[in-house]
């Protein structure tokens, strides 16, 4: 499997890629906040919580702590004329790398790491029952408000889990993600009288983005008639997300990744693999196969 196509863009994708997610994310966080002095101590943020083990959610508390800490630097440091020119790319870098990098050894990374790593031995220890509930949870958050801050809240609760190996929830969320848009365009097709011409074109780009795992192809359908399209989405994405932990279903992709059986024992289950797309089992096997 090394030498064939789908190991190669596996290796741009998955291993290059992917490895960049969390630092550019810190980063940019940071960048938002601080401008580009916040860039640098952002990034050093993100890598130190990849290799500490905290993650995404490490990646996430690095990026906002260099972006504030960059911000304060910069508006409470004062210095001569002639150095002005140095503050914003070396002094502000230099500092709160600095910092940043020592809070996210000594205090928080190690916290963040021993949090995820209970999280992460709960979700493989916990039963049938408990899991299909957390699935439940999940799809109606998804479903709840179709890519605002609950459904954001779900999605990174999922990708928080992707460093530790915890692939199931993730599968829950993308399954219960696609239901509020596939449904709409299902029903402009299944019941067209009920919708006018303007709708059903509506309906068309709604499962287009559905199977694109966009949840926002259902606004519109949800802001004309909210009391009954949003309680119907919420309802068919919990059903969705327990289906789906029921069934032990993984995906370890943060995005629009096929899902595939979680069964060890199996063969690789995933259907529908774009070329390089990555779905493993639980038995550990990488599930590569091109289309």
């Amino acid at each position: 499997m090394k030498d064939t196509l789908a190991a190669a863009l596996m290796q741009i994708g998955g291993g290059s890629a992917f490895a960049l997610m969390v630092p550019v994310l810190a980063g940019f966080i940071a960048f938002s906040i601080a401008d580009r002095p916040g860039l640098t101590p952002g990034l050093i943020g993100g890598m130190l919580a990849v290799s500490g083990g905290s993650g995404f959610i490490g990646g996430i508390i690095a990026g906002f702590l260099a972006g504030y800490v960059a911000k304060a630097i910069s508006t409470k440091l004062k210095l001569p004329q002639s150095m002005e020119a140095l503050k914003p790319i070396l002094i502000i870098p230099l500092v709160s790398s600095l910092i940043v990098g020592l809070a996210m050894i000594y205090l928080i990374g190690k916290p963040v790491a021993g949090i995820l790593a209970w999280l992460t031995h709960w979700l493989q220890t916990m039963g049938t029952a408990n899991a299909v509930l957390l699935g439940a949870i999940l799809g109606a958050m998804m479903c709840t408000d179709m890519g605002g801050p609950v459904n954001k809240a779900a999605y990174a609760f999922g990708v928080g889990l992707l460093s530790t190996q915890t692939y199931a929830p993730m599968a829950a969320i993308m399954a219960a993600g696609m239901v509020p848009p596939l449904a709409m365009g299902i029903a402009t097709l299944v019941a067209r009288n009920k919708f006018d011409k303007g709708q059903r074109e509506g309906g068309k780009a709604a499962l287009v983005l559905g199977l694109c795992f966009i949840s926002e192809g259902a606004i519109p359908f949800a802001a004309r008639d909210p009391m009954r399209v949003l309680p119907c989405c919420i309802v068919g994405g919990a059903v969705t997300g327990a289906i789906s932990m029921g069934g032990r279903r993984e995906t370890d992709g943060a995005a629009r990744r096929a899902v595939c059986s979680a069964d060890p024992g199996g063969d690789y289950a995933g259907a529908g693999l774009p070329a390089g797309d990555c779905c493993r089992n639980a038995g550990g096997g990488p599930c590569l196969r091109p289309c």
